[in-house]
C-alpha cells in the first residue's frame, strides 16, 4: 500500500537510509580533516622543494621552462603539478630532495 506521498516505502527501509546517511556524513566528517593536513603537507613540501631548487640549482644554471611554471604552482596552491616536476629538475641537478614534513 502506498503511502501518504505515494511512496512504497516501510518503516524498517527508511530507517536503514537514515542510518547510512549518518555514517556516511560521519565517513566524511572524519576523513576532512586528514585531507586538509594532506594538503597543507604537500603545500610544505612544495615551497620546500622551491627553496631548495633556488638555493642551489637556480645559481648555476639556467631553468627549463617548466621549473618556474612549477614554482608558481606551488606558490598559487596547486602543489599536486609542482612537486613532480621540481623533484625530477633537483634528480636531474642531483641535489638531495627535502624531506617531506
Amino acid at each position: 500500500m502506498a503511502g501518504k506521498y505515494g511512496l512504497d516505502w516501510d518503516r524498517e527501509e527508511t530507517d536503514h537510509m537514515t542510518t547510512m546517511t549518518k555514517v556516511l556524513l560521519a565517513a566524511a566528517a572524519f576523513a576532512l580533516p586528514f585531507a586538509a593536513a594532506a594538503q597543507s603537507n604537500d603545500a610544505k613540501y612544495c615551497k620546500a622543494l622551491s627553496d631548495t631548487y633556488r638555493q642551489t640549482v637556480a645559481k648555476d644554471t639556467t631553468p627549463n621552462a617548466d621549473v618556474p611554471v612549477a614554482m608558481a604552482k606551488c606558490e598559487a596552491g596547486d602543489p599536486a603539478v609542482g612537486i613532480p616536476i621540481l623533484e625530477k629538475a633537483l634528480k636531474d641537478a642531483k641535489v638531495n630532495l627535502p624531506p617531506r614534513p
